[in-house]
């Protein structure tokens, strides 16, 4: 597929009638609001008949023929794809893109807050061929370490089920409505409240018809960090063949002592768990400063330092379906889908900026006498993440969540990737 940018003066009739797509279906693979509605500056996602273009770093022994072999295609489309390579002499390290009709594999893990069954399920229905895991995120823990259901969810759990979607217990360590760092110390410490909640969870996931477990602890005291890889440990060897899949916040390096990234040792929890996801978002987090969501070359750092802990078959990073409207100077922030992001910078007139740096598109406005600056992602910014699976050869991605439209992600994906289906 093609992504346009939309030029000042332009018009949906123009776009269409120089890419041969119908108005209404770029209307819909970019969720906007109607056929008479664009900004400057908008990321288009147009289809085309080309093949996926995927991302290699060139290593030692590598020739271009048996790189056309390898992808299956001809040696001109490799050139034609990469202006001014040498293909008699090609320098080892360097990136380059090849279309290729032999598309990535990618395990994809989708989060979901039930809420609404109706309009759950539609979203279930409707991503059914884009999900391997489905994490229910519906549980947490009492004090003494006995896992419990705070949303109802047998229906997502069945139609999970139904669509060869993997559902998982998504448990994490919520007091009321915020994460607890002291609830996670006082159960992770203890052995018999250790041993209260993977009996717990392990009897959960079996009555309730899960596939598996995905835990998502945040701000686990740095203490606890032993604790937490004996508490997986114990977890995976209960829950035998069923996944166990873990979040982390991420990192660079790793500083035992943070409050916020100390509780996690990723080669330790790498060793026992089955899939690690690093939480490459919130780069520009609520509360902090006008900041994109996750700049390209933090992402990659991120992914750099995962690699020396995890191994890549097992490493997902996560995405983010939102993005984040903040005052300057108070750095009040309000949460917004990405088709929201996008559709209300279409609603002020736009125009919308791209980072060329962070990789990532932003925009600016005015109300009450406030000055509003909001990063979010578009379909540029996901392609390039996307590249970097390809190029670390990871197994996969994260969506945060699935509730929150994103139609640029899921076209991109359908088309590019081979997602992984597995049944437990």
């Amino acid at each position: 597929m093609a992504v346009h940018i939309v030029a000042a003066g332009e018009n949906l009739w123009m776009i269409s009638t120089r890419y041969g797509v119908s108005i209404q279906t770029i209307v819909e693979l970019n969720g906007l609001p109607s056929a008479n509605a664009l900004a400057p500056g908008l990321a288009l996602y147009l289809p085309d008949n080309l093949p996926p273009l995927r991302t290699y770093r060139i290593k030692a022994g590598d020739h271009i023929w048996n790189l056309a072999q390898q992808f299956n295609i001809d040696t001109a489309a490799i050139l034609t794809a990469n202006p001014g390579i040498n293909p008699n002499q090609l320098m080892i390290g360097r990136i380059i893109n090849i279309p290729s009709p032999i598309k990535m594999d990618l395990t994809t893990l989708g989060f979901l807050v039930p809420s609404s069954e109706a309009a759950n399920l539609a979203t279930l229905d409707a991503l059914a061929e884009q999900l391997t895991y489905l994490a229910v995120v519906a549980y947490s823990f009492t004090e003494e370490g006995y896992a419990f259901n705070m949303v109802e969810d047998t229906a997502l759990i069945a139609r999970s089920n139904q669509l060869n979607i993997v559902p998982l217990l998504m448990i994490r360590n919520l007091a009321g409505t915020d994460f607890s760092a002291e609830l996670a110390g006082r159960v992770l410490e203890n052995t018999t409240y250790r041993a209260n909640l993977v009996a717990s969870i392990v009897n959960l996931t079996t009555l309730r018809g899960f596939g598996g477990v995905s835990i998502d602890f945040e701000f686990i005291p740095p203490a606890r960090r032993n604790d937490f890889i004996l508490f997986l440990a114990a977890l995976k060897s209960s829950l035998g063949g069923l996944i166990l899949q873990v979040n982390v916040h991420a990192k660079t390096a790793d500083i035992p002592t943070n409050r916020i990234i100390g509780g996690y040792d990723y080669a330790g929890i790498s060793n026992v768990v089955d899939l690690v996801a690093v939480m490459t978002m919130d780069y520009g987090y609520p509360g902090g400063p006008p900041d994109p969501i996750a700049p390209i070359t933090w992402v990659e750092q991120v992914i750099q330092y995962s690699l020396t802990q995890i191994n890549p078959r097992k490493l997902q990073i996560a995405l983010a379906l939102y993005g984040y409207d903040k005052v300057v100077g108070t750095n009040k922030t309000r949460a917004l889908s990405v088709n929201a992001a996008q559709n209300q910078a279409i609603s002020l007139g736009g125009p919308i900026e791209f980072d060329h740096t962070s990789k990532s598109p932003w925009y600016r406005y005015w109300s009450g006498g406030e000055e509003h600056l909001v990063w979010f992602e578009d379909i540029r910014s996901y392609i390039e993440k996307y590249k970097l699976m390809d190029l670390y050869h990871l197994v996969g991605t994260t969506f945060w969540q699935i509730s929150l439209p994103a139609p640029q992600n899921w076209s991109y994906l359908s088309k590019n990737f081979n997602v992984v289906k597995r049944i437990v």
